[in-house]
């Protein structure tokens, strides 16, 4: 049972990896290819690292997983927006498709 709920959990996070990397290929500008990037890639790795939570147990690994899940939580939102504020300060043409 803990290894399906494995597996479930890192198919779901390597599925918003690759809508993520799609998002960021497909979307025109730099605001969507960040909101695109920002978000998935974030539940992408909530998930995965949930899943190396499961098949660990509970242990001081776990501990170490969850602090990381709160680090990414903390650092990936405010890395995207000081992105985006820094490109619209700017006044950049963000449609050129190079960043």
């Amino acid at each position: 049972m803990k290894s399906i709920f494995f597996f479930i959990f890192l198919i779901g996070g390597l599925f918003f990896f690759a809508v993520g990397t799609l998002g960021i290929l497909r979307f025109p500008d730099l605001y969507t290819r960040a909101h695109s990037s920002a978000k998935c890639d974030t539940l992408g790795a909530f998930l995965t690292l949930i899943s190396f939570c499961i098949y660990n147990g509970l242990n001081m690994v776990t501990l170490k997983i969850v602090l990381i899940i709160i680090f990414l939580f903390i650092t990936t939102p405010t890395a995207t927006h000081i992105i985006a504020r820094g490109n619209y300060e700017r006044k950049e043409d963000s449609k050129n498709g190079d960043f």
